[in-house]
């Protein structure tokens, strides 16, 4: 076995699938989840692909004193590194609510980093987004492309949570690597794990699995006017796999020491974009159903275009996305076939 990791936000969607590769990459994986936006039974589904369950304790994070009481117990001693996915993330919600995500994403944030400075955990794997970048004005984007104004609260939180980290970092011992994800899609081949469609009723492919099944009368496009081929917006879809077998890689890097610096940001995306439009026309080739969908006003605090150069992540990480667009539409759809039983 190797090191013990906590993994802050493991039951949640992309959170469940990195338990499942470290824990078939033999680390010793310990789960903080408050279940606010997560379901328990995700335990007992981790332990039916690997074969063995995943020590969890439910907290809040924003729970300093309970944070602190879960290092001095068995399950929080000798953490030597951690994973953090614990946020918020619905765009929309976000620029209606923005307090929930400011108070939520960034005080889970600074709770993790104090402790693991008072517990003397060394290492952080921070879940990022591509939302960093704003609006770029070149793509695909690379770790060196300027990082815009946020287009809603949840991507500022984003930002902001890489700015507290890189300000950490340079005042202690903790090193830490930023994982700027593009738009994770895709289930785990097992079938047993997925993205709940409860979770956030406006992310894509549960909306658009959704309209396939009839449980949903029309699937919205979110504006037709963009500056892109067909008018919809372009997005880097990575399937969740992939996305998790980097976290694998980047625990690996800086657990190991070979981090090049204490603070490194990488791109994990596939380095293609895929505007709506192609994403309910590849829907209609694997269903083979047609999808009923409707052009609504463009959202406050969407991007027009974004997808990744991923170049330093296959270099440095050794890592790079293998799955096609239709590959993660397929498991989306053997997924959604399981949520109907």
């Amino acid at each position: 076995m190797k090191d013990k990791i906590l993994i802050n936000g493991g039951l949640g969607y992309i959170g469940s699938h990195t338990v499942v590769e470290m824990m078939e990459a033999d680390y010793e994986v310990v789960i903080i989840d408050s279940l606010s936006n997560s379901r328990i039974e995700v335990v007992d589904l981790i332990g039916s692909i690997v074969g063995h369950k995943p020590s969890f304790t439910q907290l809040d994070l924003c729970d300093e004193q309970a944070l602190n009481s879960f290092f001095q117990s068995g399950s929080g001693r000798d953490v030597k590194a951690i994973i953090h996915f614990a946020a918020h993330k619905n765009v929309g919600e976000s620029v209606t609510n923005p307090l929930k995500y400011y108070n939520n994403n960034l005080g889970s944030l600074i709770n993790t980093l104090t402790a693991m400075q008072d517990f003397n955990i060394p290492a952080l794997v921070y879940s990022s987004s591509c939302s960093v970048y704003g609006n770029p004005k070149v793509i695909p984007v690379t770790e060196e492309t300027p990082l815009q104004r946020a287009e809603s609260p949840y991507g500022n939180t984003k930002k902001m949570g890489e700015e507290i980290i890189e300000d950490t970092v340079r005042t202690s011992q903790v090193k830490a690597i930023s994982l700027r994800y593009f738009n994770p899609i895709g289930a785990h081949p097992s079938n047993a794990i997925g993205e709940f469609p409860s979770e956030f009723a406006d992310n894509v492919m549960p909306a658009l699995m959704a309209t396939v099944r009839g449980h949903k009368e029309q699937f919205s496009v979110y504006g037709n006017g963009y500056n892109t081929a067909d008018g919809t917006c372009i997005r880097d879809y990575i399937d969740v796999v992939d996305l998790a077998k980097a976290h694998v890689r980047a625990v690996d890097r800086i657990c190991s020491g070979n981090n090049e610096s204490s603070y490194e940001v990488f791109n994990l995306g596939t380095g293609k974009g895929a505007s709506v439009m192609e994403m309910i026309q590849m829907v209609e080739k694997v269903t083979g159903k047609k999808l009923k969908y409707e052009i609504e006003p463009a959202r406050n605090g969407d991007v027009e275009a974004v997808y990744a150069n991923p170049a330093l992540a296959n270099d440095k990480l050794n890592w790079k996305a293998e799955r096609t667009l239709e590959d993660m539409i397929k498991t989306s759809w053997e997924w959604s076939n399981t949520l109907q039983k």
